[in-house]
């Protein structure tokens, strides 16, 4: 399981529980923030929805975030075109219990 290093993912419960059902985690680099594909989402979200606003209160903000989300949700499409000549892309050789 690929995982950034928000410190719950590093709890002992967490290593605990991969342990106990084979599942093997993979930390992403330090400031790798750019292989975080909800990195880009949050920039996006950022960038429309609240940069350069003076929203008078939670609720505005609330609303403005949320009309945001439904707008990107409505025309969202898979991300299939990632580093299309990667040879990661035609590994088949999958561990067993992969998450």
């Amino acid at each position: 399981m690929v995982l950034d290093h928000f410190s719950p993912h590093k709890h002992a419960k967490v290593r605990a529980w991969a342990a106990d059902n084979d599942v093997e985690l993979v930390f992403l680099p330090t400031y790798g923030s750019w292989l975080n594909w909800i990195e880009s989402e949050f920039a996006a979200l950022r960038y429309f929805a609240l940069n350069g606003t003076d929203h008078r209160s939670h609720d505005e903000q609330n609303a403005a975030t949320a009309s945001y989300v439904r707008r990107r949700n409505a025309r969202a499409k898979p991300k299939t075109n990632f580093a299309p000549d990667s040879p990661i892309r035609a590994w088949t050789d999958y561990p067993a219990r992969a998450v």
